[in-house]
């Protein structure tokens, strides 16, 4: 392990949330939580000033909304949230080689790596510099933990929030360590975390002191010893640059299951078709069509063919989904759906059987970004379009009012708030569902173009 507090972790601040006060001034200084909003949604992130009143990620919204029932409740823009990752990230790698995302909004980065620091002393003056150039790139805010291990960075990552920096000096360690929850160690969920409080531990010393055999006892030779190991603070993992991703896949759960087979075949072919889009924004192809279908009895089913070679032709894909759903019986009901494409490479190879019955390879149709929410359903036998869907929170623009968001929808109106970043709060206009003039709109960027570049922001050679 090494000597100085070199390994940093990054952590975003209530990430969505955030982002969707930024890009909303009515919205700002108030509890905002962002999550599936049917019967079946959970919370993604809640804002700090919904956080008061006991709202926290991964809690069913049902239960967020008798806690926090005067809060803004809007459905993720995960387009936006990965504009803003790719920015952050970029950030990171400007600082390092090694960089690992662990999920849009939060990464580990080894500083020792790139020589960008070699003691506590320009650690900390990176860190702060980080801090400065992601609020200056994204308008948001970030915390960062470092330390001498992972374990530890992100021990004071989490101590920072929010909108700090901690710094775990070397040597430090095991007094830092000992009066804290076994639950902070990583590896330790709720399970594991009652398993030792039966046991009579329930601090990190206490892990130390029971010593290793027991340890091994209660939990297993692997578990065991690698609790002991970092309840002393040792904890040798690497920072590993993110590695070249396996599959790409999209799924979608919905608010009531659903019966029809021929809207099942429906949602299927949606899949597929933004399956491949994913596909073809990564500049990958696919060899094996996987899909995955949860049933009204939680039972989950997962069905696969490989195809000739490589592809990332969107009729390919969609008729090896539907041949795979012709395997699964789907009379009892639906609650999630999914398409995943694996075996990927970086170039594709055309498989003449599924050309021959397409004609053509056919572009994707265009469809929204993954919500978490019930996707729209497919347009009707007679060839009637469906009323449009406006989820709460998402952009559009009025021909006449300008760019907003849509605050509420329901009996046939839409309730759109007109305001961007840069404004302040705006004002509040209803209209008709289906009026002509309002159309969806892409996200704005939270900090105008010209304000986004970090000043004097130092490259690795310079920082410290």
């Amino acid at each position: 392990m090494r000597r100085e507090p070199t390994i940093m972790h990054l952590d975003m601040d209530a990430f969505y949330a955030s982002a969707e006060q930024a890009a909303k001034p009515s919205l700002r200084g108030k509890a905002v939580i962002v999550g599936g909003l049917g019967p079946r949604g959970v919370v993604a992130t809640a804002s700090y000033e919904a956080r008061r009143f006991g709202v926290h990620s991964a809690m069913p919204m049902g239960q967020a909304r008798r806690l926090a029932p005067h809060a803004a409740y809007l459905v993720p823009r995960f387009g936006l949230y990965r504009d803003i990752s790719e920015q952050v990230m970029g950030l990171l790698r400007n600082l390092s080689p090694l960089v690992e995302p662990l999920s849009l909004d939060e990464a580990f980065v080894d500083l020792e790596a790139s020589g960008a620091a070699d003691d506590a002393a320009s650690a900390r003056a990176i860190g702060e510099r980080l801090r400065a150039d992601i609020r200056a790139v994204t308008g948001l805010s970030g915390s960062v933990g470092l330390a001498v291990s992972k374990m530890l960075a992100k021990i004071a990552s989490e101590r920072a929030k929010p909108d700090g920096l901690v710094l775990i000096d070397a040597g430090s360690e095991r007094e830092l360590l000992g009066p804290l929850p076994v639950r902070t160690l990583p590896g330790v969920g709720p399970a594991t975390g009652d398993h030792l409080r039966r046991a009579g531990i329930t601090t990190v010393q206490e892990i130390a002191d029971a010593g290793k055999d027991e340890l091994v006892r209660l939990l297993g030779k692997a578990h065991g010893a690698g609790l002991y190991a970092m309840a002393l603070a040792r904890d040798e993992r690497p920072v590993v640059a993110e590695r070249d991703t396996k599959s790409v896949s999209v799924e979608d759960t919905y608010d009531t299951d659903i019966h029809d087979r021929v809207r099942v075949r429906g949602e299927v072919q949606r899949l597929a078709d933004r399956c491949v889009r994913r596909l073809r924004e990564a500049g990958r192809s696919g060899r094996t069509v996987v899909l995955k279908v949860r049933r009204y009895d939680f039972s989950t089913l997962t069905r696969s063919e490989t195809l000739r070679g490589p592809t990332d032709d969107p009729a390919v894909v969609r008729e090896a989904a539907a041949r795979l759903l012709e395997s699964v019986d789907t009379t009892g009901g639906v609650r999630l759906l999914g398409v995943g494409v694996t075996g990927l490479a970086g170039f594709t190879q055309e498989d003449l059987f599924a050309q021959a019955a397409s004609g053509t390879a056919e572009e994707p149709h265009p469809e929204p970004e993954d919500t978490g929410e019930r996707p729209e359903a497919p347009e009707k036998q007679d060839d009637t379009p469906v009323p449009r869907r406006w989820l709460a929170g998402h952009d559009v623009r009025h021909a006449r009012h300008g760019p907003g968001w849509v605050q509420g929808s329901g009996l046939g109106r839409v309730t759109v708030r007109f305001e961007t970043p840069g404004s302040a709060p705006g004002r509040v206009r209803t209209f008709a569902a289906d009026d002509p003039d309002l159309t969806a709109a892409g996200p704005l960027p939270l900090v105008p173009d010209g304000a986004r570049a970090p000043k004097d922001a130092p490259g690795p050679e310079t920082a410290g």
